[in-house]
C-alpha cells in the first residue's frame, strides 16, 4: 500500500488534491512557481513561499510506457508515466490516465485518481484537445 506522509510543508498541496484541486508555492521573492513543496525557492533560496491553485493543464514534456511493475502496480502495466510542464511552470512527473496514446507536446489536464484500491488520492493527468 502507498502511503502519502503530510507534514506541515506538504499539507496545503494535499489538502489541494482531496478538493480536486492542484495546488502549488511561488516565491514571492523571485515569483518562480514551485512543484515539489519545499520551505526554499529553489530559483532564488528565498523563504517567502505562498500557496496559490494552479489551472492543472500543462503540456507533455516526455513520457514512457511501463509494461512491467512491481507490487500494487504491476496488474496495472502497462501504464503511462510522463513529464509534464505546468502552464505555471514547474515541471511534474504524473501518470497519464487513459494515456495508451500519448504523444510529446500534447496538452493535458489534472485528474485526481486513485492508482490502486487502497491507494491514496493523488494528481494525474489526461489528454484534452485531440
Amino acid at each position: 500500500m502507498v502511503q502519502i506522509i503530510q507534514d506541515a510543508e506538504t499539507r496545503p498541496f494535499w489538502d489541494g488534491i482531496a478538493a480536486g484541486e492542484l495546488r502549488l508555492q511561488r516565491c514571492t521573492d523571485c515569483g518562480s512557481a514551485i512543484f515539489y513543496p519545499r520551505s526554499v525557492c529553489p530559483n532564488c533560496f528565498g523563504d517567502q513561499i505562498e500557496w496559490f491553485t494552479a489551472t492543472g493543464r500543462g503540456t507533455v514534456y516526455s513520457y514512457t510506457v511501463a509494461h512491467r511493475a512491481f507490487g500494487e502496480f504491476a496488474e496495472q502495466a502497462p501504464f503511462t508515466v510522463a513529464l509534464v510542464d505546468l502552464d505555471e511552470g514547474p515541471r511534474m512527473m504524473t501518470r497519464v490516465v487513459d494515456g495508451d496514446q500519448v504523444r510529446i507536446g500534447d496538452r493535458v489536464e489534472l485528474v485526481i485518481a486513485r492508482l490502486g484500491a487502497d491507494s491514496p488520492e493523488v494528481p494525474c493527468f489526461r489528454v484534452v484537445g485531440r
